[in-house]
């Protein structure tokens, strides 16, 4: 299994222009960046990053767009995955997150982590290109080529669970810009104004 902070450094040397919505790895994006082109989404109600990066893809075809997701978003919402499937974002990289429990709520365990195949079911609902990572090593190797294939691409991701046991109203939100700056630095970045 992998640390989510060090694949998510990774991957910022290989991002390029692209748009990303961090999603539950969020928290471990601020020390990265909180540039333009990063849509930071909080915690929204469970299930829904799919959706927002499938509408994000549909509005900016011409630039590639990351989602980090997390297994208790798909499980909450798995139409999502046959719905992009069926809408086949070119531009679209799908990573979810997969630590096996709800770790923004206590770290209840995920029913059935250990045998649930989100590779199999990314490509029963019609990704054509889906992969697993476990091993940071092998995720480096790949990633690269991964972000230049044509979307939609489903990525697992095993990382290790961070489990946060402090009330939700007490802790330290971790975005630094409001939504509408937000929305405003990425009409900005994308000559949108």
């Amino acid at each position: 299994m992998m640390d989510t902070a060090e694949l998510l450094e990774f991957f910022m040397q290989h991002r390029g222009d692209a748009i990303v919505i961090p999603g539950r790895g969020g928290r471990h994006w601020v020390p990265l960046t909180d540039g333009p082109f990063d849509i930071p989404l909080g915690d929204p109600a469970m299930g829904g990053h799919a959706g927002f990066g499938l509408g994000v893809a549909l509005a900016q075809p011409e630039r590639k767009v990351v989602l980090f997701d997390s297994e208790g978003d798909i499980l909450m919402s798995l139409g999502m995955l046959v719905t992009i499937a069926e809408q086949a974002p070119t531009n679209l990289i799908h990573f979810i997150l997969d630590n096996g429990v709800y770790a923004t709520t206590g770290g209840q365990p995920v029913p059935n982590a250990e045998n649930v195949d989100y590779v199999a079911i990314a490509r029963g609902s019609g990704y054509e290109r889906a992969y697993e990572f476990s091993d940071l090593e092998d995720f480096k190797r790949e990633l690269p080529s991964l972000l230049n294939e044509m979307g939609p691409v489903f990525v697992r991701l095993r990382v290790h669970p961070e489990i946060q046991n402090e009330a939700i109203g007490n802790r330290r939100p971790w975005r630094k810009r409001t939504g509408d700056q937000v929305v405003a630095d990425l009409r900005k970045g994308l000559d949108l104004e």
